[in-house]
């Protein structure tokens, strides 16, 4: 992790570190099965993650595997979703 200012405050981030790698050779990294956004889960990463994972807290994992930046975008439900293995 880094700090850097951004607007006149100062942030810890992970861009521009070895973590850049990790997130640009995901689907190497990792192995993975297909899912689909359960019902009554539309654009709720954290429900989603508890779903597969039994915990909330990959829900980072599963939108940046997928390429999503926005949740509110992607995750609908019924869409077909790629689930890292942990």
């Amino acid at each position: 992790m880094v700090e850097i200012v951004h607007r006149g405050k100062t942030v810890t981030t992970s861009v521009g570190t070895a973590m850049d790698d990790i997130i640009l050779n995901m689907e190497n990294s990792y192995r993975f099965k297909k899912g689909k956004v359960p019902i009554f889960h539309e654009h709720r990463p954290d429900l989603v993650s508890d779903v597969f994972y039994d915990s909330p807290r990959y829900w980072w994992l599963i939108l940046q595997f997928n390429g999503f930046e926005d949740p509110f975008e992607y995750l609908n439900s019924g869409d077909d979703i790629l689930i890292p293995e942990l």
